[in-house]
């Protein structure tokens, strides 16, 4: 098999499963196209399989940890007795990427090196220079976004329902599905948006017309079936889309066929679909004010788009994304602390959008090499006191706690969560500067120091291995 086509993963067990721990499944996966390496659990890397014999609260703890809540991609290998009863989504959702009974599988190691091959494909394209330098972000819901999205568009043809609130990027999402969607991308992005529509016009507007079929309309004109034929059409809010003409929509995506307005001629259209909506079209439906059979029709996958305060981890880096493309070709600009204090606690209610005029107004004003500061922020900007920057105990701060309560976790148990989570943010945001992660604390180093030791040492307790012979750990 040629190199580049193989895969590397982390191998470790917990465990004993059976037969199956005393055979060489690293050999196994090698054969499959995945060479296999020892788990550093103090520092993870890349994707890995775990050998895990049950799926008790500990190990849900270990795959937390490792996985960064989902952000790095983990397969769970267990038996078929231990996902009895359901408890195999309580891995899910600690945050491993899947889970496969191995004493079910014909063949493991093609299975294993399946779901590895592919998820290095998909992180491939969201890590690729196409989708990074335009859909800029590194928080948990972002990364999980794309790479939910950048798999269906690279690996279907299915249409696909962006649902968000204004300014999260679904225009942004949508030219990602058309330029990864393999053979569409040689041919025309179309957009419309629905709420430009004038309802006199609107067949025109998707059929298009011939001369003189309706007054003004001196020439023949293509509409958007015709010029998306063997592209993508995307219909920005297509929740406003009129009654009418939800219906011969849904006859043209069904048929994919189409008359122009005054015309008999039946024309073929081929094209790959994708709508948007600030709306909550599920909801809508069911009110009867948009069609059900049209919203099957187009919503055979749908991405929720997380808002920007769901998205704390990419507020600064987008705002220095925005700030670099005003001077592309000057060295990045810092940040002064209470810039970046600002910019973490301001709410954002057009979310990346409202995000990005206030970079620009920031940028606009700032002078000189330094770090931008605090009188480079416009005066309508500022906090009007210290107040206005204590907004992180926001309506999400007070789910996550409820949402620990309501599943019976301790008061000593939401303690110490919140804390672990808090020095891997603080870390992962300084870089793995300590001294700076430890300053954003309020702790000294030498506190920080301690607690990551004991973190690392329950890790790392959970990570023991038990003694195995030269052959392996893992069973094909």
């Amino acid at each position: 098999m040629d190199d580049k086509s193989r895969t590397q993963a982390w191998l470790h067990h917990l465990g004993s499963i059976g037969p199956f721990a005393e055979c060489d499944v690293a050999q196994a996966l090698k054969q499959a196209g995945v060479d296999v390496e020892p788990l550093d659990p103090a520092a993870p890397s890349g994707a890995g399989v775990l050998l895990c014999p049950d799926l008790s609260p500990p190990v849900c703890e270990f795959v937390r940890a490792l996985t960064r809540n989902g952000l790095h991609r983990l397969l769970a290998v267990t038996t078929s007795a231990a996902m009895a009863g359901g408890t195999a989504w309580q891995i899910l959702a600690a945050g491993a990427s899947d889970v496969l009974a191995l004493d079910r599988l014909h063949d493991p190691a093609g299975m294993i090196a399946a779901r590895l091959q592919r998820w290095r494909a998909v992180d491939d394209l969201v890590a690729s220079p196409l989708i990074r330098e335009h859909l800029v972000g590194q928080s948990y819901a972002w990364i999980s976004l794309l790479r939910q999205v950048a798999e269906v568009a690279r690996f279907t043809e299915a249409s696909v329902l962006l649902v968000g609130e204004t300014g999260t990027g679904k225009e942004l999402v949508a030219r990602m599905i058309h330029a990864l969607t393999p053979q569409r991308h040689k041919r025309d992005l179309v957009v419309l948006d629905c709420t430009t529509i004038v309802p006199d016009l609107s067949g025109s507007e998707l059929f298009g017309h011939e001369r003189g079929a309706f007054t003004g309309a001196v020439a023949a004109r293509d509409g958007a079936f015709a010029l998306a034929n063997g592209g993508t059409l995307f219909l920005d809010e297509v929740g406003e889309l009129p009654p009418g003409l939800q219906a011969q929509f849904l006859r043209v995506i069904q048929e994919r066929t189409y008359k122009r307005v005054g015309s008999n001629t039946w024309h073929n259209t081929d094209f790959r679909l994708v709508c948007a909506s600030n709306r909550d079209l599920s909801e809508e439906q069911e009110q009867g004010r948009f069609r059900r059979d049209l919203y099957y029709r187009i919503a055979l996958w749908v991405f929720r788009l997380p808002p920007l305060r769901d998205r704390l981890d990419d507020i600064l880096p987008l705002a220095c994304h925005f700030i670099q493309e005003v001077r592309p070709d000057e060295e990045p600009l810092e940040l002064d602390e209470p810039v970046r204090s600002y910019l973490l606690a301001r709410q954002y209610p057009g979310n990346v959008r409202d995000l990005r005029n206030l970079a620009l107004r920031i940028v606009h004003r700032h002078v000189g090499k330094g770090p931008i500061t605090m009188g480079d922020v416009p005066a309508d900007e500022r906090p009007v006191s210290s107040q206005a920057l204590d907004g992180w105990r926001d309506e999400s701060f007070e789910q996550a706690i409820d949402r620990a309560v309501l599943c019976g976790a301790s008061l000593k148990e939401i303690r110490r969560a919140a804390e672990e989570t808090a020095i891997r943010a603080a870390v992962s945001r300084e870089d793995g500067n300590l001294q700076r992660a430890a300053q954003c604390l309020g702790v000294t180093d030498r506190a920080l120091q301690m607690r990551r030791a004991e973190q690392r040492k329950g890790v790392q307790a959970m990570a023991v291995e038990r003694p195995t012979d030269d052959k392996g750990e893992f069973a094909a």
